[in-house]
Order: C-alpha cells, then sequence, then structure tokens
C-alpha cells in the first residue's frame, strides 16, 4: 500500500489542526507543510512555536497522522558566500523542527545558476550546501532533499551534483512533473539518472495549450515552459488526471525501482488562485493513484 500526502500549498487557507481533519477526510496519510495559513516560513507560524508543539504532536498522534516532512525555501544559489551561511542557519532550524515533528526531510533548493556564473561553479557550492546540511540533518536522524526546480528541474544538473555529495543524508525530490513538462525528458531517462537517490516524489498534472499566432509544437512547450516555472498566472495546471502526464508510466518506474517513499500531491493553489478549491482537488488525487497504483502488474 502506498503512502500518500500532500503540500499545504495546495490548501493556503488551512490552519494546522485543518490539515489534520481535512486532510484525513480526503484520504491522505500525512501532510508536508510548505506553509501554514499563507505563512512560507515556517520558523515564523505560531502554532509551530516551542510552545505550541507538545498540542501539535498530541493532535497528530491522536489522529494517526503523519508529517512527512518541511518544504523549506532554503536554496544555495546565491553567490554571496554570507547569505549561503544564512541560508545552512535557516535550513538547520528547519531540521530541528522536523525532529521535533517527526517529520523524516527538510526540502531545499538548488535553484539557479546565477548570471555570470558557470555550471561547475554552482555544483560546487550547492553540494558544498547539501553536504553541510546533510552533517546537521544526520545527528538528528533527518534528512535533507533536493528538488528537481528552477534550472535544476535538468535531470542531469541534479545528477552531475549528488555526484559530489558524500553525507547519505541527502537525496532527491523527484518532482516526477518538472523535467518531463519543462525540459522534455522522458521519464525513464530522468529517473535512470538518480533512481538510488529519491526519497520523496510530487505529483500534478497540466495540459498545454497553443500560444496565439504560433501553434508549433516546439514554441507552444516553450510557452507552456516558461508560463509553469515562474508562476504565471495562464499556467495550465489540472485537476490530477485531468491532463497530459503519463501517470501510470511514472508509477511503474518507481515500483520497479523500489521505491517506498511518499507520494506528495502539489496542488499549486496558493500560487494559482484561479485553479479549483483544495476540497475538491485533494481527494482527487489520493482516489485516482492509489487506484491506478493497484492496477500495476505484480500488485
Amino acid at each position: 500500500m502506498i503512502r500518500t500526502c500532500f503540500s499545504t500549498i495546495g490548501c493556503p487557507d488551512w490552519s494546522f489542526s485543518d490539515m489534520i481533519r481535512l486532510g484525513q477526510q480526503a484520504g491522505f496519510d500525512g501532510v508536508e507543510i510548505r506553509l501554514v495559513e499563507r505563512e512560507t516560513d515556517l520558523l515564523a507560524v505560531p502554532d509551530l512555536g516551542a510552545a505550541a508543539l507538545p498540542e501539535r504532536r498530541r493532535e497528530l498522534a491522536e489522529a494517526g497522522f503523519a508529517v512527512c516532512g518541511l518544504a523549506s525555501s532554503v536554496s544555495f544559489d546565491s553567490t554571496d558566500a554570507a547569505e549561503r551561511e544564512r541560508q545552512l542557519d535557516v535550513g538547520r532550524a528547519y531540521l530541528d523542527l522536523a525532529a521535533e515533528l517527526d517529520a523524516r526531510f527538510v526540502r531545499v533548493f538548488g535553484d539557479t545558476i546565477a548570471e555570470g556564473v558557470s555550471r561547475e561553479a554552482t555544483i560546487e557550492q550547492v553540494s558544498e550546501g547539501l553536504d553541510r546540511l546533510g552533517e546537521y540533518a544526520a545527528t538528528l536522524g533527518r534528512e535533507v532533499i533536493i528538488e528537481t526546480h528552477g534550472d535544476f528541474s535538468r535531470s542531469e544538473l541534479v545528477a552531475d551534483t549528488m555526484a559530489r555529495v558524500e553525507s547519505p543524508a541527502v537525496g532527491i525530490l523527484w518532482d516526477t512533473h518538472h523535467p518531463w513538462r519543462f525540459h522534455d525528458e522522458p521519464l525513464a531517462t530522468t529517473y535512470a539518472r538518480f533512481a538510488d537517490r529519491v526519497r520523496h516524489t510530487h505529483w500534478k498534472d497540466s495540459v498545454t495549450r497553443p500560444a496565439a499566432g504560433d501553434t508549433s509544437g516546439t514554441h507552444q512547450a516553450a510557452e507552456q515552459a516558461h508560463a509553469l516555472m515562474t508562476g504565471h498566472q495562464h499556467a495550465d495546471y489540472v485537476l490530477f488526471g485531468g491532463g497530459e502526464f503519463p501517470v501510470f508510466e511514472c508509477l511503474g518506474l518507481l515500483q520497479r525501482g523500489g521505491y517506498d517513499g511518499w507520494y506528495s500531491y502539489e496542488w499549486e493553489k496558493m500560487w494559482h488562485p484561479q485553479l479549483e478549491p483544495p476540497e475538491l482537488a485533494l481527494p482527487l488525487f489520493s482516489d485516482k493513484i492509489r487506484h491506478l497504483h493497484a492496477l500495476l502488474p505484480g500488485r
């Protein structure tokens, strides 16, 4: 049986208690916390402060509901060494909070190759940041996972970066949609590059729409990639299973690869307020992905 969770990016107005109650009603086993009531800095959320944590742990235990991980905005792409040190401090604080909530991981970013900075230099500074944060994570029994996001949606860049990382407490969050949609990477190609390092997965669905005046496939894909990556309001995210993402193929790859992590639904409601409400979107994912997973050969 697979374990499903949802990112709170899909329910920006929910409280911590709402996440548990409504998440369970939607059929999920846990939650990946990106924000709480629109506050994206989890270290500033009153309900996650030191005084409130015993009550949060009680709520989770009574419900039998898990916080699978915390999604931070920590990134290691700054050319300023002092800023990268600050990011490490934030990452350590997130790991402390993850330990308090018995969350397994903290998500971080690569995230971009800055103008004037070489690919090699970016890989060097990102891998160094991951290793240093991974060392601290290991002392807490936690993990740090880098997401296929931004420039690091290219799986080759993630794989080359991870080849430099020595800490066993560092893994990959494979946003299954990003490399496939933004860079036309076949799912099998992406997964083969880092299958043994995948610790967590994000799921979403989308459709392409021809751009006015140019209906060529190349232009269409480029326009959609730009729209989705920049949080553009015309991003064509759709309810899970209603778009073009090859869900069944991806599930098969993960099954054959022995993946045993979470399947996390990232409904981008926070960044795209025109999307359907979480009360509609979230239950559809939980039902759909469990149904498809049950249809895999060998199940």
